[in-house]
């Protein structure tokens, strides 16, 4: 049977984060359960198999907030092992409308927020002599998108980080991947389906069918099958994988 080990998922009250800390529950782990919304992740907490779980209130775009947040972890249920950076945050607007304050944004949310919650969980991987660090990326981090360029320029970043680290990392124990999954039928898909609707008066259906267009297998992907390969990733026997964007998106990026 694996071990059981102390993994944090960062966004867990919801959508990708919510499923990827089901599937670490039931790989037998401990879970700390981080977000900002505390009634989302509590309820969540409840709701997991097994026992020992836990939750920590914080914004990942501030280092204060990041480095309480772990302490309290670590004081709840010990060491950190494994560490999914899923917290995000996707906003649309035309290049020439993209100003400095969004793009700040993106690159606060998806890009420095996993820079800030990896740094804090990395002296425990270190110290262990093994770790798993896995950032849920996108296939914007594999390709260009229209119309949402600081969300892609961001996630690029999350993919370079990725690859960077797993290198200085290779001989720790500790590997580092990221999951770029495609359009998934989450909250955030919900309101960019909305805006779409709002912006250009097509149905939902149709705005729904567009996105799902975009996937060659025809179809949005489901939060469960990132989980899936979230977890596989954090399994002793991935050891030897590390320093990989691996696409969760039915063939779209191959």
């Amino acid at each position: 049977m694996a071990l059981s080990r102390h993994a944090v998922v960062t966004g867990a009250g919801r959508g990708i984060g919510a499923a990827i800390a089901r599937a670490l529950a039931r790989q037998g782990h401990r879970v700390t359960l981080m977000g900002r919304t505390a009634p989302a992740l509590e309820s969540l907490q409840a709701d997991l198999p097994g026992e020992g779980h836990g939750v920590a209130l914080l914004d990942v775009t501030d280092a204060s907030s990041v480095a309480q947040a772990f302490a309290r972890a670590r004081e709840a249920l010990g060491p950190v092992s494994i560490l999914v950076n899923n917290a995000g945050q996707a906003e649309s607007a035309p290049f020439a409308k993209t100003d400095a304050a969004l793009w700040q944004r993106m690159l606060a949310v998806n890009l420095t927020g996993t820079y800030l919650c990896t740094q804090a969980a990395l002296p425990d991987l270190l110290g262990a002599g093994w770790g798993r660090i896995v950032n849920v990326a996108s296939t914007a981090g594999l390709r260009g998108y229209a119309y949402v360029t600081a969300y892609t320029a961001a996630k690029h970043g999350v993919v370079g980080l990725t690859r960077a680290l797993a290198l200085e990392l290779a001989k720790k124990g500790v590997t580092v991947n990221a999951v770029c999954p495609g359009y998934t039928e989450t909250d955030l898909l919900r309101q960019s389906i909305e805006g779409i609707v709002a912006k250009t008066g097509r149905s939902e259906a149709q705005a729904r069918a567009e996105l799902a267009a975009g996937n060659p297998q025809g179809r949005l992907v489901q939060p469960e099958e990132v989980a899936d390969a979230v977890a596989w990733l954090c399994r002793e026997e991935a050891a030897a994988i590390t320093g990989q964007a691996i696409s969760v998106s039915g063939g779209e990026v191959m």
